[in-house]
Order: C-alpha cells, then sequence, then structure tokens
C-alpha cells in the first residue's frame, strides 16, 4: 500500500510542531515538516519577521513546569527563561531528537486543501503540491494581532506591541499601554523605565499573582500540598495575595470583577512595584481619543505621544482557515481534533492558565497515537474517533471564566491534564515523549 496515504504534513516548527514532530519519529510514522522560517523556534526567534518577542520578555511559567517529557530544561536555567533561553532549548530539542534535519526550512503554506478521498493537499508558496493522510496545523497562536478601534482621532503615533521590540523605542515619549495581559504588562514596565511618562490602561480589573511566592516560583505551589476544591483553592490563594498586595485600588487599578482563576494570569511582580513607585500610573478604559489627548473612564485625560496597544491576537490558521472556522477559538476536540474533517488536527490553540509545553506533548502524543491505531486498523481508533464526533467534557474545573473572545474554549489547565489521561490510559497511548535514547533505542528495535 502507498505510504503517501499515511504521511502526515506538519505545518510550523515552533514548540507546538516540534513536539508533533517528535512524536510521530518516535514512533516511526511518515511525516513531511514544513517551516516557512529558516529554523526552528516559531515565535521565540526575535529575528522572525513578525515575531511578537521583545528583549525583556520571559516565559511565564517556571523552568520545571515547562519542559517537554523526556528533555526538560537544563538545570542551569533560571526560574523564568528568558526568550532567548527558550529558543535555545527547542533548538537543543530539535536536534537531539534528529528533528532539525528532516523541516523544510524557508517554506512556506498558500493552502491546504481536501480532497475528495479524504486526503489532504499541501500547497507551498512555490506553487509545489504534496498529498497527505493528515495535516497537523502548527502555525502558532500569536501572530495575528488584535487591533480594537479607539473611539475618536489619535494624531500620535499608535500601534499593537506584535511590532514592539525594545525600551528604545519608548525613550524620550509619552506613552499609553493598553491591555494588561502578560505582554501588556511587561511592556508597561519596560515604559516605567524608559518612558518620560507612563500609563496602563485596563478595562477591568486583574489578579496580579507574582511569580515567587515564599522565594518558589508561582506555579510550583498548585501541585506542592493536597489537591483542594477549587472554590477553597480560590478563597485560599485569592487571601494570600490579598495579604502580598493589599488593595490594587490603592494603586489606581481596578477591582477584579471577577474570582481569582476566572481569567488567564497575569504573572507579573514588577508591576505592583513600578505603580507602588510612581513610575507609571494605571487608569480605567479609553472612553475616546482626540489629538494627543486620551480621555478615560474615571472622567480624566492625558497626553500621549504612543499609544502601544497589548490587546491580544487572533487563533487565524490562514493556511486551513475555512475547515477551523472560527478565527478566536477553533473548535476542536480537546483543542487538537477538527470534529468535521477527518485527518485534520492543530496543536497550539488551546487557551489555559498553566505552561503550554507539557499540554503540546501531550495533545502530539494522542495524534500520533490515533494515526498509528488507525494506520493498524486496531478497535480504540474507532471508538476515539466517535469521541471526536460526540465527546464534550467539561474542562473549566468549575471555574466560571469571563465573558471574552479570549475566554471562549478555555480550559483549566488540571482539569484538562486529568481528562487527557485518562483518555490516553483507556487508548494505551502515551501522554508524554521519551528521553531521547530510549526514543532512538526504540527506532533501531523497529527498523530492524
Amino acid at each position: 500500500m502507498d505510504d503517501t496515504r499515511y504521511d502526515t504534513c506538519v505545518i510550523g516548527a515552533g514548540p507546538a510542531g516540534l513536539a508533533v514532530a517528535r512524536a510521530l519519529a518516535e514512533r516511526d510514522l511518515p511525516y513531511t515538516h514544513v517551516e516557512r522560517h529558516t529554523a526552528p523556534g516559531g515565535i521565540w526567534d526575535i529575528d522572525n519577521p513578525g515575531s511578537p518577542m521583545y528583549e525583556s520578555a520571559h516565559f511565564i511559567s517556571s523552568r520545571t513546569r515547562s519542559g517537554f517529557g523526556g528533555w526538560p530544561m537544563p538545570d542551569h536555567f533560571p526560574d523564568y527563561p528568558s526568550h532567548r533561553q527558550v529558543l535555545s532549548y527547542l533548538r537543543s530539542f530539535a536536534d537531539a531528537y534528529g528533528l532539525t534535519g528532516r523541516i523544510e526550512f524557508g517554506t512556506g503554506v498558500r493552502a491546504v486543501a481536501r480532497n475528495a478521498d479524504g486526503s489532504w493537499t499541501v500547497t507551498r508558496g512555490d506553487g509545489r503540491e504534496s498529498v497527505h493522510g493528515q495535516v497537523v496545523v502548527c502555525t502558532g497562536a500569536q501572530w495575528h494581532p488584535n487591533i480594537p478601534e479607539l473611539p475618536g482621532r489619535f494624531t500620535g503615533e499608535i500601534r499593537h506591541v506584535v511590532g514592539y521590540r525594545g525600551e528604545e523605542a519608548l525613550r524620550g515619549k509619552r506613552v499609553l499601554v493598553v491591555g494588561a495581559g502578560n505582554s501588556g504588562c511587561d511592556i508597561a514596565c519596560d515604559a516605567a523605565r524608559a518612558a518620560d511618562h507612563a500609563v496602563i490602561s485596563m478595562r477591568r480589573g486583574y489578579w496580579f499573582i507574582p511569580k515567587h511566592v515564599f522565594g518558589r516560583p508561582a506555579d510550583t505551589l498548585a501541585g506542592a500540598g493536597p489537591r483542594m476544591p477549587m472554590w477553597l483553592e480560590q478563597k485560599l490563594f485569592g487571601a494570600l495575595l490579598r495579604i502580598l498586595d493589599g488593595d490594587p485600588t490603592r494603586l489606581g487599578l481596578p477591582k477584579p470583577d471577577h474570582k481569582l482563576f476566572e481569567t488567564h494570569p497575569a504573572i507579573n511582580s514588577m508591576l505592583i512595584h513600578h505603580l507602588r513607585h510612581g513610575d507609571i500610573t494605571a487608569k480605567p478604559g479609553i472612553t475616546r481619543v482626540e489629538g494627543r489627548t486620551v480621555h478615560f473612564a474615571d472622567g480624566t485625560s492625558d497626553d500621549f505621544d504612543l499609544i502601544l496597544l497589548a490587546t491580544g491576537y487572533l487563533h487565524k490558521a490562514p493556511v486551513a482557515q475555512e475547515y477551523f472556522g472560527d478565527e478566536q477559538h477553533p473548535e476542536l476536540y480537546l483543542s487538537v481534533f477538527s470534529r468535521e474533517y477527518e485527518g485534520l488536527f492543530g496543536v497550539g490553540f488551546v487557551e489555559t492558565n498553566s505552561g503550554a509545553y507539557r499540554l503540546f506533548d501531550t495533545q502530539a502524543q494522542l495524534i500520533a497515537g490515533f494515526i498509528e491505531d488507525s494506520r493498524r486498523g486496531l478497535p480504540q481508533a474507532e471508538r476515539f474517533t466517535r469521541m471526536i464526533r460526540d465527546d464534550r467534557p467539561d474542562l473549566t474545573a468549575g471555574l466560571k471564566f469571563v465573558a471574552s473572545p479570549r475566554h471562549t474554549g478555555y480550559v483549566d489547565s488540571g482539569a484538562y491534564l486529568r481528562y487527557v489521561t485518562k483518555v490516553a490510559k483507556a487508548m494505551n497511548w502515551p501522554t508524554e515523549g521519551r528521553p531521547p535514547s530510549v526514543a532512538a533505542a526504540r527506532h533501531e528495535e523497529v527498523v530492524s
């Protein structure tokens, strides 16, 4: 039988694409890997055109909670690695598993199309076509900026933070950062240090979680004690944050309109520091702009030279948008499997409240297990096909996430991992990759 029917095309060689490539390679499943840039790393390569990376960027999940299975981040990395360290980690991962040499670099994808027989045609940017049994779209979720319309006309400079690289762009300017996501908080802290005048505007209040609690990375505390019901965890950790940070409204921050953990976590210790020192001012949402003057919902106004929109990204997948549907949150089973189109998968589109790499690894293992068992005609593959179509698990852990586009389809990381681990166990699939030596030994066993 022609192996082309079973070949899987992996589009993108950022962290999600590398996790998928390793999972397929571990099972000796044929795959084709394409990447539009010249090396692995995706958004973490600050030199990649269109990357949202900036010089002060660091991981918001800690080193010990962020590596792929079988390839932990090095012990000499700090608790929160810089973007350059993350990039070096990803490239060492690709090299250790023999993935780098199998990637077609400098190869963009123009389109993905489903054929009448259920196979997929992938058209590269230069027009070349190839046919595959499956396609895994790993093009990333932070390349397409969400740019809201501001009411009125601003005569200064206004741009999305996707083009921001470092503090030099802020020096000598009066700067307004709009949005309090993790990038927005980082860049607001850059502005607090470098700009002549710095303000951060946010429409709603947030819970700001420090990067370290009791001297430990905050995310390592989640599994340190007995498992508690979510309402109790919210209550206890919320009380701890109030002890550590006090009343946020005293610093001009809006009071959170939701319970802790009901929005994507803002992991930042320095914004509170700069607010307390007067290096930056917090303001509510914008009501209108006139010339260089910005009017805020509290009735105040201020003049600015530069407005930076830290307003997030759309989860666009232009290579296959007609099959994924919603640009904000594709409707995929377990945030991976297309319910409507067999053989179409996406990794890197999950929105959750913890480190993503472990989830990417698990998702990649599910894809590889499903493809292998489908190829072998095993009954669990058919059972999983039915689950893709019909299973709609509640992965919120009881949290009532705020009503915003980003939180559509949002999942709690703990609930997600518990559920997919249960599914993988029932299917006899692993949930993480192996160390390189183990993967190589299995490869030798299969090919010998």
